[in-house]
């Protein structure tokens, strides 16, 4: 199987990311694996699309960070290859990474995984529904029930008056953005900075407002699905709850949060349930998403994260079960050709 993973860019990664555990899985079984930036790629006058990838040397490679250092060594090449003969695209860029310094980026790449997905290949998470969900506004699109109370603007005196229905106690953030960056809570304590807060939230544009939690103060769930569903391997849920005992606020484990292993709860589980018919019907097929009781947070569904803090933890080859089951959508791709769409293909 020939798969291509759509990242940031190759020098910005970091040992510690899902995508470079994946990459290496993949390897380890044989697999050819290269690594896109998304600067990188070519359309060919012939409409195919090209790119200069990173492409690993070895199949065996001691850890995640063997692996990455090889990659951004300064004596390795970039290589041209025909990314429409690849099997599988997997998309794993952080558009929030890409605000400030390369805005036109994320959209770019997303329209040459459009390509690439037109001309059959099989891309992952459904290009033309990321696109979609640009920003935290696709959350809205999920049941009520499962989300917290929130509102969402750029004007200073709307973002108030939403902090006082929900009686001065809320989370406020930018509408693009991940990994707790800038991520504010709203109490008694930071009413007295809070024109400062909205400021800075609305500096780029829109803020999401969303109610407190209380449960929030223990931390959250990061609950990881495949096909729509709660990935397990051998009745393990590839879950982990993250915790700041810093008193910060934010759970995030690139925010400085721990976390530690967890099975989720019947709340946990009926929350996926809820978002699962939409995540399939989306072809959302690797998400992570973040649960405070019996409510979502957030979803990631450009670059979720934690495989490898899931594995380290239950010592359980979730990535080697994502490999072998794209393995198995390239089969089906192969034995019906045209007669599945990309989104089909996504969640079978």
């Amino acid at each position: 199987m020939k798969i291509a993973f759509f990242i940031n860019d190759i020098h910005t990664e970091k040992d510690n990311y899902t995508t470079i555990r994946l990459a290496r899985r993949a390897a380890r079984i044989g697999h050819e694996v290269v690594l896109v930036g998304l600067s990188d790629l070519i359309y060919e006058s012939d409409e195919s699309i090209a790119a200069m990838v990173s492409r690993p040397q070895s199949k065996d490679y001691e850890d995640d960070a063997q692996l990455l250092a090889e990659l951004q060594h300064e004596d390795s090449a970039l290589e041209r290859v025909n990314l429409t003969q690849f099997d599988v695209v997997l998309l794993r860029s952080d558009p929030a990474d890409e605000v400030l310094t390369r805005p036109w980026a994320p959209n770019s790449a997303l329209l040459f995984a459009q390509l690439l997905a037109n001309q059959g290949v099989l891309v992952l998470n459904d290009p033309t529904h990321l696109t979609d969900a640009s920003n935290k506004t696709y959350f809205q699109t999920y049941p009520e029930i499962v989300r917290p109370k929130t509102a969402i603007s750029c004007r200073v005196e709307e973002i108030k008056r939403a902090i006082e229905n929900f009686n001065g106690k809320a989370v406020i953030k930018p509408l693009q953005g991940s990994g707790g960056q800038g991520v504010f809570i709203i109490n008694q304590d930071s009413q007295a900075n809070l024109n400062q807060i909205i400021e800075a939230t609305i500096r780029d544009g829109y803020a999401i407002v969303q109610e407190y939690l209380p449960l929030a103060a223990d931390g959250d769930l990061r609950l990881i699905t495949l096909n729509g569903r709660p990935l397990q391997v051998e009745g393990v849920y590839a879950c982990f709850r993250r915790f700041n005992s810093t008193g910060d606020g934010r759970s995030n484990i690139s925010a400085g949060g721990k976390y530690e292993m967890a099975t989720p709860d019947e709340e946990a589980l009926k929350v996926a349930e809820a978002v699962a018919p939409k995540l399939m019907r989306d072809g959302m097929y690797l998400t992570g998403l973040d649960i405070v009781g019996n409510k979502m947070m957030e979803i990631n569904v450009d670059t979720p994260g934690g495989i490898n803090m899931a594995e380290d933890l239950t010592g359980k080859d979730f990535s080697g079960a994502i490999i072998a089951d794209l393995e198995r959508k390239v089969r089906l791709k192969q034995m019906y050709g045209q007669q599945l769409t990309v989104t089909e293909l996504a969640v079978l």
